[in-house]
């Protein structure tokens, strides 16, 4: 799209108001609001003023100017706001170099899909993640000096089967029995497919939704794949639509991992692929599962830097209420055809070579997808370049192992200190080509630190039913 095709679109449908958006580091968007006049040639050349101090991540006093670079590619117009806006997604510069910004988590994905082309293995890196999340009721809570505590609430959650609701009419979902029941029992139908409709609106196909496993609203939309940096964009397009077509619905939705105790957890299962001239890389029919060498070699990446990995794919303290050994969740770094429970799975539902597919199961969607995508292709780059063996496929039911076999299988972190301190053990192969850079790391380190050690100085409410009269 050129400056005048955009302001031509702009004219026909009535709008008068640009919003520009940049990602913090944590991977929220963030955005500034222009008017129409404001839309010249010069905000793509010289980008918009903003002050990086006060966002995440950029925090930098001395060298707080910052620029906001629209990409006009990305423009759409806005479903959201009454009247419509056209959005576009932007990249973060300085001002004085115009050099792309090192803490841009935009930048870092960038510069992932540039070091795949430099390194000749491939051209193409797709990836489709599937974002799970909770639609709500009513949500509250709250933490304080002598006080805390958190309750949500659904209309179809199981523990309100015996409440008065003026009639109770009995339609609700049973805890682990959630998955893709059909009206009355899955209340939330219609609002997902008005959330369809906005994602169609700003061009993300979509090809399935559903109620997922859990009771209380849990949800999946699935998307079409995508190029690393545009599946990005389109994931921060998914949040932002999902929170704000629910929100207009008068019910609140969360892409938080774990918000419910005792049913199954929100994950981000995100499926890769390699291509190179426009043929898929991962497909051999004579290899286990259909996957070639190089596919393998992959996997192995993955698994071997998994750890790592997960501070930037499972990145808070919450991702690791869900990755719970014994619990059916994807904890074990193996691969399998159809083992839900190892960290790579290879989908089986289509066999055609441009289908052939990873998919890494331990991600969830509190991640920022710019660095989490970014973090996953640099392990299987990594895999592939030093040609790592992820050994044998494991086919077996897990939980029916041996217990000294069992304990041969190694386990994702079992927090986010334990992904943090993987880390900063392992890292070497995010700084390959400039992708990462010490400086990002060191912040990302350093904010993540500081959750942890914030949950570590609360005292929770089941630690008052354990220990207040022990």
């Amino acid at each position: 799209m050129t400056l005048q095709e955009l302001l031509q679109l702009a004219e026909s449908r009535g709008i008068r108001r640009f919003d520009l958006r940049i990602t913090d580091l944590p991977g929220r968007w963030q955005h500034f609001t222009i008017p129409i006049n404001k839309v010249k040639e010069s905000l793509f050349t010289d980008g918009n003023g903003f002050d990086g101090s006060s966002l995440r991540g950029f925090q930098q006093i001395q060298e707080s100017d910052m620029l906001a670079m629209p990409d006009i590619s990305t423009a759409v117009v806005d479903p959201i706001p009454n009247p419509h806006a056209i959005s576009l997604i932007c990249d973060v510069a300085d001002p004085l170099t115009k050099s792309r910004y090192s803490r841009d988590p935009r930048n870092v994905g960038k510069k992932a899909e540039e070091y795949l082309r430099s390194t000749g293995i491939a051209d193409t890196a797709y990836f489709g993640p599937e974002l799970e999340f909770f639609i709500f009721d009513d949500v509250r809570f709250q933490q304080g000096v002598n006080t805390a505590f958190y309750f949500v609430d659904s209309e179809e959650g199981a523990w309100n089967s015996g409440t008065d609701e003026g009639p109770n009419l009995g339609f609700k979902i049973s805890g682990k029995e959630g998955y893709s029941p059909v009206p009355p029992w899955d209340a939330t139908a219609d609002i997902r497919w008005s959330i369809t409709e906005a994602l169609n609106a700003v061009g993300i196909e979509t090809f399935v939704d559903h109620h997922e496993v859990a009771t209380g609203g849990q949800q999946e939309i699935g998307t079409t794949h995508d190029t690393l940096v545009a599946q990005a964009d389109r994931a921060q397009w998914y949040k932002y639509l999902v929170r704000n077509v629910t929100r207009r619905a008068g019910k609140v939705a969360t892409f938080m991992p774990k918000p419910m105790y005792g049913d199954n957890g929100s994950g981000m299962h995100t499926h890769q692929s390699l291509w190179k001239d426009g043929q898929p890389l991962f497909y051999d029919s004579n290899g286990y599962a259909g996957l070639s060498q190089l596919a393998r070699w992959y996997i192995g990446g993955l698994l071997r830097h998994a750890p790592a990995v997960l501070a930037f794919a499972a990145p808070s303290t919450n991702s690791y209420r869900r990755l719970v050994p014994g619990y059916e969740a994807p904890v074990n770094l193996a691969y399998s055809a159809r083992n839900r429970s190892a960290a790579v799975r290879i989908p089986t539902y289509e066999t055609a070579p441009a289908a052939k597919r990873i998919e890494f199961r331990p991600p969830d969607p509190t991640s920022n997808p710019y660095l989490a995508f970014s973090a996953m292709l640099m392990a299987g780059l990594d895999g592939i370049q030093k040609q790592i063996d992820p050994g044998d496929p494991l086919d077996r039911n897990i939980y029916e192992l041996p217990p000294e076999e069992a304990a041969r299988v190694p386990t994702v972190p079992g927090s986010l200190d334990a992904a943090l301190d993987a880390l900063e053990a392992d890292h070497d192969f995010l700084l390959q080509g400039g992708v990462f850079t010490q400086d990002l790391l060191d912040m990302w380190l350093e904010l993540k630190r500081e959750e942890a050690a914030g949950i570590r100085l609360r005292p929770t409410p089941y630690e008052y039913e354990l220990y207040f009269n022990g």
